[in-house]
């Protein structure tokens, strides 16, 4: 039951204040240990003691809570900071107003979704980018954080939004080895929901195009959500020099924006129910 009260805050509410945000004392850690991580071994081992430092006192409030009546109820408060569905879709939503009104302005307000430099994209392209990261973000901000705490508790949903948060802050090819750790951490972590969430985003008859499409990208487990929302929405898209998903479709319109936000909202709260009903939330 804990899901439905984390749903609804999220959807009425939104992300509670910075200052007690358990992801922003993730990052707030990360950003701390990075500079004394001088290589991998070192690196695993201060993503190891962050895990631990955010992941034992949530299984400590998760055995504390639930055999109380209301532990439930307190469990989904404590829950909601784990996931981010309605700022993903928010996110997403601005940027394609900032289309209709400047250019400047939706590249830069895309610098929220994406960290790839958006300084000459053209209005295709950011659109473009603001539905990759929606699609991808459907699997680390919702579907993800659903299914670890469905099967491990409050410390599934806890770990894997630290490694999600390391993956982001440390993952990156130009850190070398000090980020490999991170990087494969989240890579294994998002093996499964990635691929959920591609199956559940796609039709099921282009299921065999999505493997085939997911596998032009460069991580292993992004191009699935991504393909999923291309073929889905039938448009391409694409990351200049890198890859094209579904290159003989169009690029998306405002009209593909907001079809992709009533299906992933959809899809990210429709499960999160579903969960809830089957008495795994």
């Amino acid at each position: 039951m804990s899901l439905l009260p984390a749903l609804l805050l999220d959807a009425l509410l939104g992300e509670p204040p910075a200052r007690f945000h358990p992801v922003v004392l993730m990052g707030r850690y990360l950003a701390w240990a990075w500079p004394r991580v001088r290589g991998f071994w070192s690196g695993a081992l201060y993503w190891t003691l962050g895990a631990c430092l955010f992941t034992l006192p949530a299984l400590w409030l998760d055995l504390l809570l639930r055999p109380l009546a209301l532990g439930w109820l307190l469990l989904g408060v404590l829950l909601k900071p784990l996931f981010s569905l309605r700022m993903l879709l928010w996110e997403v939503w601005a940027v394609e107003r900032a289309l209709e009104e400047d250019l400047q302005g939706a590249r830069q307000r895309l610098k929220n979704l994406v960290s790839r430099s958006t300084e000459d994209l053209s209005p295709e392209e950011v659109r473009e980018a603001a539905l990759e990261s929606l699609a991808e973000n459907l699997c680390d901000s919702a579907i993800a954080p659903f299914l670890y705490y469905a099967l491990l508790g409050l410390p599934g949903a806890a770990l894997y939004r630290y490694a999600n948060t390391a993956d982001a802050m440390w993952g990156y090819p130009e850190h070398g080895k000090r980020g490999t750790f991170a990087a494969r951490a989240d890579d294994l972590l998002n093996w499964l929901p990635a691929r959920l969430t591609g199956l559940l985003l796609c039709p099921v008859g282009l299921w065999p195009r999505l493997l085939e499409e997911a596998r032009k990208t460069p991580s292993p487990n992004g191009g699935f959500p991504m393909a999923a929302l291309a073929l889905r929405l039938g448009v391409r898209l694409r990351k200049r020099g890198v890859y094209a998903l579904n290159p003989g479709a169009p690029s998306p319109t405002p009209r593909e924006t907001a079809r992709a936000l009533w299906r992933v909202g959809g899809l990210g709260y429709g499960l999160g129910l579903l969960l809830t009903a089957l008495g795994r939330g």
